[in-house]
């Protein structure tokens, strides 16, 4: 007898497989932001990334016809856009060049934890235990991860700072688009965002203009990489999930990105992770299982449009 599954379940695993899609190419951008950081600022990184993604998402959505964002996703796009795609971008890449990455991975891992806190309490999602519980369990797993592969513990504190207000501005970014995307649908709040953040970071266009001639092509490519995928597409199906779930389980499931940068820069870098960081990343993906069971989330008024 053939199984019928019922739409919301369907749902979910599209939301599911939206989420999984966005950690994949965050996790990716870890390798390429660290070769891309050698020939370009802080500011002109975040400003190229911003241009390639920006330009991406504005064809498709003029393909798409999707016209612009209703007046009351506004609030929650322009916040999104100034706190996430600008000034997260620009901090967090400051912060990598002043700590190693283990140490970065586990201080901005902070997000996921303030996402969880800022939408029980701005967005009235609660605080179900099993989210809590699970959250507990990644966290303890990137704590791990990072302290696996931080340089001895020298780490700067400039640079642990710089990540924590990353972390802020991330988890900000997050409890702004949530309700936005009750407005509008994922690709407007994704691109309209990205424009924001463009816009504000395009003070960096001089130096963005000087080091792009000076860099080597691939250098240049992995920028123009960080903005299709990590930005473009990986931005869109994040808001695709979120408005299909809560902020809090969304932040939750951010924190495979420790684990599979650890897999990537294996396979892409050769640097062979030792036991504790392997131990770290099956708790962060142990973590991750935990906060996503237990049930539908209930979620009033989601948005149904799709990207």
């Amino acid at each position: 007898m053939e199984q019928i599954i019922a739409p919301e379940t369907r749902a979910d695993r599209r939301a599911l497989l939206a989420a999984g899609i966005t950690v994949v190419l965050w996790a990716s951008a870890f390798v390429a932001i660290r070769s891309a950081a050698q020939y370009f600022s802080p500011g002109a990184l975040a400003l190229g990334r911003l241009l390639a993604g920006s330009v991406v998402l504005g064809v498709i959505w003029l393909a798409r016809r999707e016209g612009l964002p209703p007046r009351a996703a506004w609030p929650g796009i322009l916040g999104s856009g100034l706190l996430w795609f600008g000034l997260y971008m620009v901090v967090l890449n400051w912060g990598e060049q002043e700590v190693d990455a283990g140490t970065a991975a586990m201080v901005v891992n902070v997000g996921p934890m303030l996402i969880a806190l800022l939408g029980g309490w701005l967005l009235k999602e609660g605080f179900p235990p099993r989210l809590l519980a699970g959250m507990a369990v990644s966290f303890a797993g990137a704590v791990v991860v990072g302290i696996s592969m931080s340089d001895g513990g020298r780490a700067s504190i400039v640079g642990v700072l710089l990540c924590l207000l990353a972390a802020v501005t991330y988890a900000g970014g997050v409890v702004c688009q949530k309700p936005a995307l009750k407005h509008a649908s994922a690709l407007q709040v994704t691109t309209f965002g990205c424009f924001v953040g463009t816009a504000a970071c395009l003070p960096f266009a001089g130096p963005l203009v000087t080091e792009i001639a000076a860099a080597p092509l691939p250098a240049t490519l992995n920028v123009v990489y960080l903005g299709v995928f990590p930005t473009a597409l990986a931005f869109t199906t994040w808001a695709y999930a979120l408005a299909r779930t809560t902020a809090g389980k969304m932040g939750a499931t951010t924190y495979v990105v420790p684990a599979l940068v650890v897999l990537m820069a294996w396979a892409v870098l050769g640097e062979v992770p030792g036991w504790l960081t392997l131990a770290g990343g099956l708790l962060c993906l142990a973590g991750v299982a935990v906060s996503r069971g237990g049930g539908k989330a209930r979620e009033p008024g989601n948005v149904t449009s799709t990207t």
